[in-house]
């Protein structure tokens, strides 16, 4: 029996993930570079900033002091002391516009939730447009304009 593991013998790489009989993945299922290899999360992210971006495009000035996050799922309950405005789908809250900030951010900020928006659209091109439609809608509550004019389309 060995005292050392197989991964003190390899410096500069990352330990194999495999179980105590050698089975198991070996390595990535797909290389670093390609999409598949991007989690969820990190999608969906990309999803926000595409919106944003889109947003930007005609809207950079208005939209100058407004900070964009995503957190996994919201608050269990709404605090109304908070000053926000929410986009709900039968009573599950998708964003938040928290015109007065958050503790750890001190200008506006929407909040888009990712999984009550990835539970209710699965296709990525129908989340993709619920992603959109979220933040347009929260950032014409910002405005104090209508959703509208604030995307045409």
């Amino acid at each position: 029996m060995r005292s050392e593991s197989r991964s003190s013998a390899r410096p500069g790489r990352p330990p194999r993930r495999r179980d105590r009989r050698g089975r198991g993945v070996r390595g990535y299922l797909a290389p670093v570079d390609v999409p598949l290899h991007r989690t969820r999360a990190e999608v969906f992210d990309d999803l926000v900033m595409d919106a944003v971006e889109e947003l930007e495009e005609h809207w950079a000035a208005e939209l100058a002091g407004l900070e964009f996050a995503v957190e996994d799922v919201p608050p269990s309950q709404l605090d109304p002391d908070l000053g926000h405005d929410v986009v709900l789908d039968r009573g599950v809250a998708l964003g938040q516009l928290f015109r007065n900030g958050l503790p750890e951010i001190e200008q506006p900020v929407i909040v888009v939730y990712r999984r009550p928006i990835e539970a209710r659209a699965t296709e990525p091109e129908d989340r993709a447009d619920l992603v959109f439609m979220v933040v347009v809608d929260l950032a014409a509550e910002f405005l104090g304009r209508d959703v509208d004019e604030i995307d045409p389309h």
